[in-house]
């Protein structure tokens, strides 16, 4: 008799663990369209650059196929597209990229689209590392690596400007800030933690990821705090100040670890500009 009730109970706590884990995978196809727009009194009257925003989509674990993303975005105006890093982490998934890269293609955007790699994305080995560059700048990704690049829009410049990656110590500030002209200044980077050390280096707005908004949280991302001071101070998601200087932080498209989120959802961002003078400062 003993044995029969310790059988049930066994079974009944599979299928409430069953039925959780069942949840948290169902979150990771229940993507948020954020869209962001930035204090426009900045700079009144000027245009405006429509930015879509990809991050960590950790290809190894990813619920949204190609098609889901063209449906949920195709019917947005796109300027230029930011890819901040994490695309995967094993060789093997390189080839599932692809399919990602040409619907992004697909969405027309004017001004290109731009992308930066992050901690992940490193540990691949080098010739890997290469081969996924490969991949990126043959669908028309330029990819920044302590770079910049310039467009203009309404003949007004933008520089796109591309940190490597903070947390593998590979970012350097100066290089990628080196020979700026003036304009508006949008940073693409992986980990947002680089803001802590970019007081003396003005930039309009700054796109990142990384913390996945704790992924799992419950009742808080606790895991959170090995990843640097931001998630110390909770910052690990939205929008946010740091020297008076707005930066985002996604919480990207897919997982890591195991295919689940509790209490974070899989995130795109629609971010919309506004640009500055060309009298702005460097």
């Amino acid at each position: 008799m003993e044995f029969l009730l310790l059988a049930v109970l066994i079974l009944f706590l599979v299928y409430i663990l069953n039925n959780l884990f069942k949840k948290a995978h169902d979150n990771t196809k229940d993507v948020v369209i954020n869209k962001i727009k930035l204090n426009e009194k900045l700079v009144p009257q000027h245009p405006k650059l429509k930015i879509l925003q990809l991050s960590d989509l950790h290809l190894e674990n990813i619920s949204i196929s190609p098609t889901d993303l063209y449906e949920m975005l195709k019917d947005e105006p796109i300027d230029l597209i930011a890819l901040t890093g994490d695309f995967l982490d094993r060789k093997r998934t390189i080839p599932k990229l692809a399919p990602y890269l040409e619907t992004l293609n697909k969405l027309n955007p004017k001004h290109g689209i731009y992308a930066v790699l992050g901690n992940h994305d490193y540990f691949l080995r080098p010739k890997y590392q290469q081969k996924l560059i490969e991949i990126l700048e043959q669908y028309n990704c330029k990819v920044l690596i302590n770079q910049h690049d310039v467009i203009y829009v309404n003949g007004k410049p933008v520089n796109i400007i591309g940190i490597d990656d903070f947390k593998t110590k590979r970012s350097d500030i100066n290089a990628s800030y080196k020979g700026i002209v003036s304009g508006t200044k949008l940073v693409l980077t992986h980990d947002p933690n680089i803001v802590l050390h970019m007081k003396d280096y003005h930039f309009d707005y700054l796109l990142s990821g990384h913390f996945h908004g704790g992924q799992i949280c419950y009742p808080k991302a606790y895991h959170l705090v090995k990843m640097g001071k931001l998630a110390r101070m909770n910052i690990t998601k939205g929008l946010h100040l740091q020297d008076g200087k707005p930066y985002y932080i996604n919480e990207g498209l897919g997982q890591t670890g195991v295919n689940i989120r509790v209490g974070s959802r899989p995130e795109i961002t629609l971010h919309e500009l506004p640009l500055r003078p060309k009298k702005a400062a460097i």
